[in-house]
């Protein structure tokens, strides 16, 4: 069984959109959906620099963009559940077939607006802690203020807070914690900070008409399956102000006997998590197009099966 898996923000890097754009037809759907959302996709893709995809407003439509147009070079393919890390339940959303490509492009701006917005509010990030017990992590996190925004397992829980909170964090590490890497993320995502950012994206929402599902859909607010449209449309709502539990998801996936994962463009981090947390499952991530014929291979055998 074949899982189809999307990141979130901070997998972006400068010019990883442009070995895509050669593909036959990928220009013009970018271009497409670039009008759609009013934000040149091909250009932040592929000329823009570190600083300004680092942009919340920017990374996120990017990110979507670039899970959905890798996933299309792949083909006609039906894996046996999808998921999303974060900004990457939109893209999962759109695979699952509950949003149609250009109205999840067109959620995800606003999405990435209003987050955009909530984090000028306060100066805000996020760092992740390698290594570490989350029994005792999460305790230590919450004593300096800082939220758990993401529980990631495999040993990696991703803090989130203040400027000054998260200075304390690199002075203090929790008990077992390696080490504490900041994100290329411009705010606290999944915490209280991004509450305002919840009634601007109910009200983008309340428009759209969401259909169910029809590939198991693995939801990261609490690694259920979600077999309604209007749930998961709730659930991609509430999430930018809730911790992302994808250890959950995970433990999903052993559950309903994953045996591959693939991870659609910029891949890596998920996979990454995967290789550790899900031993015995055979891992791919789309980063180039040179990536595909491995896909497909991996596609057909995991579905075969």
């Amino acid at each position: 069984m074949l899982v189809l898996v999307a990141p979130g923000q901070g997998a972006q890097t400068p010019g990883f959109l442009t070995p895509w754009l050669d593909l036959p037809g990928a220009a013009d759907r970018l271009a497409a959906w670039s009008d759609a959302i009013g934000l040149d996709l091909a250009h932040y893709g592929t000329q823009a620099d570190a600083d300004a995809i680092r942009d919340t407003a920017v990374a996120q439509p990017l990110l979507v963009a670039a899970g959905l147009l890798s996933a299309a070079a792949l083909g006609d393919i039906t894996p046996g559940a999808v998921a999303g890390h974060s900004v990457g339940e939109i893209t999962a959303a759109a695979f699952a077939g509950v949003l149609d490509d250009t109205t999840a492009l067109q959620l995800v701006r606003k999405r990435g607006l209003a987050m955009a917005d909530a984090a000028a509010i306060t100066q805000t990030g996020m760092s992740a802690l390698l290594g570490g017990d989350p029994a005792t992590t999460v305790p230590h996190l919450e004593k300096l203020g800082l939220t758990p925004a993401n529980v990631n397992g495999a040993g990696q829980i991703v803090a989130a807070g203040t400027l000054e909170e998260l200075a304390a964090l690199e002075a203090d590490k929790p008990e077992g914690v390696r080490r504490v890497v900041a994100l290329k993320v411009a705010g606290a995502f999944h915490t209280h900070h991004m509450t305002p950012a919840v009634d601007a994206l109910a009200e983008a929402a309340a428009g759209l008409d969401p259909a169910d599902p029809r590939i198991t859909y693995v939801s990261n607010k609490d690694g259920k399956t979600v077999a309604a449209g209007s749930d998961v449309l709730a659930r991609l709502v509430g999430q930018v102000a809730n911790p992302v539990r994808w250890d959950l998801c995970m433990e999903t996936f052993k559950d309903l006997g994953v045996t591959a994962l693939l991870e659609v463009c910029p891949g890596g981090t998920l996979t990454g998590l995967a290789k550790r947390a899900l031993p015995g499952v055979q891992t791919l991530a789309l980063k180039t197009p040179d990536d595909l014929d491995a896909a497909r291979e991996l596609i057909a055998e995991h579905s075969a099966a």
